[in-house]
């Protein structure tokens, strides 16, 4: 499952990266408040934790146009705030639950096990769009009787514009969720994996094509 951490404090942000990836966990991890906007509507998560104190847009304004925006994805608040104001405050504006610094892990993992529990979440084992079918756990790429083994980087572009058909995708946004946003990527690996993958399509013999919006990115298109 995904999950998107909002912390602008380095350290705490790793160590939290650390310990959900190590429990299972895709992560993503932004620092301030217009980041955690731009990728929780663009991108499919299961849980967000936010902290309150961030730049540009604090935990509480993001968690308002969020919530406004009609998504219902289960936020954890999580800040250095003990006041209890500040807490009814979190949960009033549509969070799910509140925890405060220092935290320990394990409750920390409870309390996710739970949120996620709340939403009837169900382990996924394979994202399908169109005529396409993606499994998670094998990482084989199917269409009708047809199917294709996927490199790591293969799998994880594809995962990714299978998760979100609609979504033009930039070569930022992939190379900061496949490659890290530490990585030394750049728009010639973006462009390479976009490539074998069209070929693996057109060797599917799918409908679905990945389109280049120029200037924009690539997104997912069904063929009539």
């Amino acid at each position: 499952m995904n999950v998107l951490i909002v912390e602008d404090e380095l350290p705490l942000a790793k160590a939290l990266n650390q310990i959900l990836t190590k429990d299972g966990w895709i992560v993503d991890e932004v620092h301030d408040g217009v980041s955690a906007v731009d990728y929780a509507e663009g991108f499919a998560y299961d849980l967000i934790i936010l902290d309150v104190m961030l730049p540009k847009l604090d935990g509480f304004e993001v968690l308002h146009v969020l919530r406004r925006a009609g998504l219902n994805t289960p936020i954890l608040m999580l800040t250095a705030r003990t006041a209890v104001a500040d807490k009814v405050t979190g949960l009033r504006s549509g969070a799910d639950d509140y925890m405060t610094k220092p935290f320990d892990t394990d409750e920390l993992l409870a309390r996710v096990a739970a949120l996620t529990r709340r939403t009837g979440e169900i382990a996924v084992e394979q994202v399908t769009f169109a005529d396409l079918k993606l499994d998670l756990a094998s990482a084989e790429l199917c269409c009708g009787d047809n199917s294709v083994q996927l490199s790591k980087k293969e799998f994880d572009v594809a995962k990714l514009l299978l998760q979100n058909p609609a979504q033009t995708l930039t070569k930022e946004q992939l190379i900061n969720k496949v490659w890290g946003v530490d990585s030394e990527a750049t728009d010639n690996n973006v462009e390479a994996y976009i490539s074998f993958l069209r070929k693996k399509l057109k060797y599917l013999g799918s409908r679905v094509s990945i389109k280049n919006i120029q200037r924009l990115g690539y997104r997912l298109e069904v063929e009539a």
